[in-house]
């Protein structure tokens, strides 16, 4: 059927509005440039937003410190410096107590998975957006949040059980995890993470909180410290993901749900590929004879877990925030089974 003339021209000027209309997203990450994450994200995932949105959304990733420090990304977009944030939300600590339970419950979740379920179906979100009110007065959406891996423990001595970190020096940045191996028997240290390597080279530290079991392996972190704690013991970042308030009210509500339901999508596709990639490393070092990785029986983990939650309680006590952030997370670690009624 030919379009009449009218129709024509009425399409012609539909075109260029519908052009118009298209939205681009500048976000800052916590990422590096040249990291895994954000190589699978701008691969795989950035294409996938325009094709839920049929072309309306669209997201730029910028890397760590492109525009503003990490820790300042909660002020830049309640600001509109930027459209909004992938970031670790361990670097707003100093903000709000609230972020260091909600950004790391120190041998808390066994899985990203347990994490992203919090944070997606169990009230995380809504526990996420207190915390960002409390520093931006409400110009910041949480669109969502969670982790997408769990860090390994380099260590340069075997640490097959719990009761073996008694005595250890670990690595450990100062606060909610340093305060969990202190209560383990652990001796944290204090240093910063360019020193690590050398620091587990010469003993000064027998372990260290550091990063993922293939970033430590790429870093060659193993090659000092070969007997990994993997799955790891302690450490699991969550991400948050925020847009500037008036810029996602004039989001439609279908596209809030698409940006929404993508996050969520690729954080749980990149815990999966992430895993998949530290499982294939660690069996492979594992079959090579020189690294030997530790797996903690599940008791171990459970004891780890036990003492863990002492520290959070404490912690908690720092703000009414914070003991609302652990009690909404205990909650749904108990309906998970994490832990008993």
């Amino acid at each position: 059927m030919k379009l009449t003339l009218t129709a024509l021209l009425a399409a012609t000027v539909a075109m260029p509005a519908a052009i118009a209309s298209a939205q681009t997203l500048n976000i800052q990450t916590s990422f590096n440039a040249g990291d895994f994450s954000t190589q699978f994200l701008t691969d795989k995932w950035l294409p996938k937003i325009e094709e839920m949105t049929d072309g309306r959304i669209k997201i730029v990733l910028t890397p760590n410190g492109s525009v503003v420090p990490a820790r300042e990304t909660p002020e830049a977009v309640a600001a509109g410096v930027l459209d909004g944030d992938f970031t670790s939300v361990n670097y707003f600590a100093g903000l709000e107590p609230a972020y260091a339970i909600m950004g790391d419950l120190i041998s808390g979740y066994d899985t990203p998975e347990q994490m992203l379920g919090f944070c997606k179906d169990g009230g995380g979100e809504a526990m996420m957006q207190k915390a960002a009110d409390s520093v931006t007065g409400g110009e910041v959406h949480v669109v969502a949040c969670g982790p997408y891996s769990k860090e390994s423990l380099p260590a340069r001595v075997p640490i097959n059980t719990f009761e073996d970190l008694a005595g250890k020096k670990i690595r450990s940045p100062e606060g909610l995890a340093a305060a969990v191996f202190k209560a383990a028997g652990a001796s944290p240290v204090s240093i910063p993470f360019s020193e690590v390597y050398g620091a587990l080279e010469k003993g000064i530290v027998d372990a260290a909180d550091a990063s993922a079991y293939v970033n430590n392996s790429t870093s060659g972190l193993h090659d000092v410290a070969p007997y990994p704690l993997y799955p790891g013991i302690h450490s699991m970042p969550s991400m948050q993901f925020t847009i500037n308030e008036e810029t996602w009210e004039k989001i439609s509500p279908e596209d809030q749900k698409a940006l929404h339901d993508w996050w969520y999508d690729a954080m749980f596709a990149m815990a999966k590929e992430t895993a998949r990639l530290d499982k294939e490393l660690a069996e492979r070092d594992e079959a090579g004879g020189k690294i030997h990785v530790i797996n903690w029986a599940q008791a171990d983990r459970d004891k780890m877990r036990d003492v863990a939650r002492k520290q959070w309680e404490e912690y908690a006590k720092k703000s009414p925030l914070a003991q609302e952030a652990l009690d909404a997370n205990l909650k749904y670690m108990t309906e998970i089974g994490l832990f008993k009624e």
